[in-house]
């Protein structure tokens, strides 16, 4: 199917409390220009190098979130225009997010991303720590930075009860902190898993080959 047809499927099969965020990373402007065109709005990269040159190219009512692991020293350069931060995962990222924002005289909201899988290679605060973080006033240091939500994404494994358990760990934290730290979003979910994902308490979800087709990574 095309970009437009992916695009209409996913309008219309996933729940309107879920949001869909197109993961554009490795794709070009003309792809996210087709996909804009049939109506979608947010998109995710995961690269603040890429993701400021389409931003400069295409239509400024495109909400940019950033769902790839930040260096606090690109921080600068997304600020003057990103909607979210998906990988907000450690304080001294925090407080670079926040410096810069100061700066930019505007407030940015994140997602506190939480490590929920097994795999050493996945990025996230441990979930004591982020238990501990949301249970202090630590966050009101941060006046330029707001927390809306948690990000998690789950083991890359083919043993779906696994996924399932791993994302209910986050939705537990989520409904624990959601009231008192007024949290909107849980964004779990990938092309592979969205529907797990959801069943599980997701609601916002980042697909991109399932909209986009495979990526080519060279």
């Amino acid at each position: 199917m095309s970009i437009k047809e992916n695009i209409i499927q996913f309008q219309k099969n996933i729940p309107d409390t879920v949001t869909l965020v197109a993961v554009s990373k490795t794709k070009p402007v003309t792809a996210i220009q087709e996909a804009y065109d049939s109506g979608q709005r947010i998109f995710g990269e995961n690269k603040i190098q890429e993701m400021s040159e389409k931003w400069e190219q295409l239509p400024k009512d495109i909400q940019w979130h950033m769902i790839g692991h930040v260096q606090t020293n690109k921080v600068k350069f997304m600020i003057p225009y990103v909607n979210l931060i998906h990988s907000a995962d450690r304080l001294k990222l925090f407080k670079e997010i926040n410096k810069q924002a100061a700066l930019a005289d505007r407030v940015v909201d994140v997602l506190l991303q939480v490590k929920i899988a097994q795999e050493d290679t996945k990025y996230g605060m441990p979930i004591q720590e982020a238990i501990d973080l949301l249970d202090s006033p630590q966050l009101d240091a941060y006046p330029h930075l707001r927390v809306v939500g948690l990000m998690g994404m789950a083991s890359f494994t083919d043993d779906m009860n696994q996924v399932a358990a791993e994302f209910k760990v986050l939705e537990r934290l989520f409904t624990r902190f959601r009231e008192s730290k007024n949290l909107k979003t849980l964004s779990m979910g990938m092309s592979g898993d969205y529907k797990l994902a959801i069943e599980n308490g997701s609601t916002m979800i980042r697909v991109g080959s399932a909209i986009f087709g495979s990526r080519n990574y060279q």
